[in-house]
């Protein structure tokens, strides 16, 4: 009995952690998502630009999968923004996707990145 309640609090457990993640959008994708609306794009445009399907496009604009870069610099280009803004974006996921669940050290690992980043190692 312990052991059956023990493994339900984990299952509920694992199952709140996904909920919140899933409520968290992705940087990039919201930003897509904002300039779509704002420029009245359909999500099937882009996804013909980017020569993929309108489900996948939906995955990364929600945040359920990742874009390449080559895919992220094609929106910016087809929305005439600076590739750069929206790169930022798209790199600012990839280390919060990276420090997901690791909420006793990830403000320490950022603030050792960061401190990387600002020596201009060239090991990174």
């Amino acid at each position: 009995m312990l052991k059956e309640l023990a493994q339900i609090k984990v299952a509920i457990g694992k199952l709140l952690v996904k909920q919140i993640y899933k409520e968290i959008k992705m940087l990039l994708g919201q930003k897509i998502k904002e300039l779509r609306d704002t420029h009245g794009v359909l999500q099937r445009q882009l996804a013909s630009l980017l020569e993929i399907d309108t489900p996948m496009f939906s995955k990364i604009e929600r945040g359920d999968r990742r874009a390449k870069r080559t895919q992220v610099i094609q929106i910016a280009n087809y929305f005439k923004i600076d590739e750069k803004e929206l790169l930022i974006l798209w790199v600012a996921d990839k280390v919060l996707d990276a420090i997901k669940g690791e909420d006793e050290f990830k403000q320490e690992a950022i603030k050792v990145a960061h401190e990387k980043i600002q020596s201009g190692s060239s090991s990174i």
